[in-house]
């Protein structure tokens, strides 16, 4: 059993100082959760935009801009996470252009993960080493809790979007519909029906587990159903396809919120806080 080291390597300089005991649902051996600020910054990058792009408030990936916003702001996350099994470093900017750059040891989920990347238009970074040569449990558990605190990370205050994504994702025979909610609240239901029980070398369990951690940490709450599918290979990808596209619905701006938080959203970080809903 350890406590994993969370260090912030973001320009915004968080800082993760452990406060407050994390309830056993946040994953293994999580310890204490790193403090956030109530409004984590990333750095400032300009966005190319034409001037008819910023005419009606696009940024550059195509999706709204941030209200008010004229820099083109970046919302990124970066946690390092060290443990006895595992060192990740995992960096994610939701306003990115679909890069990926994941070496995680596992390939079938370096695969996944660059799918995320290129459906979520967000940049992944994900370097990762375990104890793999016992299996990839560790890995994927750590590696998913991670992205989740990057992400809520990045997410800052949340002012302005959309909050709720909705998208269904079909791979030749296979498809799977998702539905999340950063509301802030911890839950996952997964109605995968996976056929065999590894794809390559990837343990097929480790998909719902994977899930379970990143939302744990990400304070998200996400439904996952599947809606046909024989191919196990498919029906994964149909899932992590369908999660990107709806993770990047609910993180893009509502233009016609004016900047606004959407109601009842209550996160983990403001609740350990003592801020009142």
């Amino acid at each position: 059993m350890t406590t994993p080291q969370f260090v912030s390597t973001s320009p915004a300089r968080l800082s993760y100082t452990p406060t407050s005991p994390v309830p056993k649902s946040l994953g293994r051996d999580c310890g204490r959760v790193p403090a956030f600020p109530a409004r984590p910054r990333g750095f400032s990058l300009r966005l190319r935009s034409s001037p008819v792009m910023a005419a009606a408030g696009v940024g550059g990936n195509g999706s709204p801009s941030a209200p008010g916003d004229s820099t083109g702001t970046s919302r990124i996350g970066e946690v390092k996470r060290v443990t006895k099994e595992t060192n990740v470093h995992v960096k994610i900017n939701l306003d990115g252009t679909g890069a990926a750059d994941c070496s995680t040891g596992i390939p079938f989920l370096d695969h996944m993960l660059d799918q995320l990347a290129s459906h979520g238009l967000f940049d992944v970074y994900v370097k990762a080493t375990g104890d793999t040569h016992i299996d990839d449990h560790h890995s994927n558990e750590d590696i998913a809790l991670a992205i989740g605190t990057a992400l809520l990370q990045s997410l800052g205050d949340r002012k302005g979007i959309n909050r709720f994504g909705h998208f269904t994702a079909p791979l030749d025979e296979a498809a799977v519909e998702v539905i999340l909610d950063l509301s802030g609240r911890p839950h996952l239901s997964c109605g995968l029906d996976i056929p065999t029980e590894r794809v390559g070398t990837y343990d097929t369990q480790l998909v719902e587990h994977f899930f379970q951690s990143l939302v744990n940490t990400s304070g998200m709450t996400l439904h996952i159903r599947q809606l046909a599918g024989k191919n196990s290979h498919h029906i994964i990808e149909a899932c992590f396809k369908a999660f990107a596209r709806a993770l990047r619905q609910a993180t893009e701006y509502d233009l016609r919120r004016h900047g606004t938080v959407p109601r009842f959203v209550f996160t983990y970080w403001q609740r350990i806080a003592g801020a009142e809903s």
